[in-house]
């Protein structure tokens, strides 16, 4: 996708972060965010091979429609695929989706960080304390 200048319609010249609003995606960040989904993530990735919505649910202390609403947000994150075999569902991580895109990240933001690189911001002025329901003195 070209930018394109809004000022003179000409494209804009890429540049080194350009990629990067593509690779935060909310979703992605969405379904890594909840600590019971790393879990379930964790138990298929442990797995090494498809297991099926049952297995997965079993022994995680967790309701199976809980278990499957969990594995639908992984799945529509492109985390996991799942794939229905006639009354089951099997799932499995999608391993090289997930690390092509997490090298792509952080390929892109070192390109817009580089090592060394650092910002000084300077620290702003405590706030003076008032007593409650009094105004600030005025200074002469």
């Amino acid at each position: 996708m070209t930018q394109v200048n809004k000022r003179t319609g000409a494209p804009r010249a890429a540049t080194c972060c350009s990629g990067l609003p593509g690779l935060l995606s909310p979703r992605l960040f969405k379904a890594l965010a909840d600590p019971r989904r790393i879990e379930l993530l964790i138990r298929l990735a442990e797995a090494k091979a498809p297991r099926t919505v049952g297995g997965v649910a079993a022994g995680s202390g967790v309701d199976l429609s809980v278990v499957s609403r969990h594995l639908a947000i992984l799945r529509e994150a492109g985390i996991i695929k799942c794939e229905r075999r006639g009354k089951e569902v099997w799932c499995v991580v999608q391993t090289g989706a997930i690390t092509r895109v997490l090298r792509d990240l952080a390929d892109a933001l070192e390109a817009c960080c580089p090592a060394g690189w650092r910002v000084d911001v300077p620290t702003a002025a405590p706030a003076r304390k008032t007593r409650r329901g009094s105004k600030p003195r005025r200074r002469s």
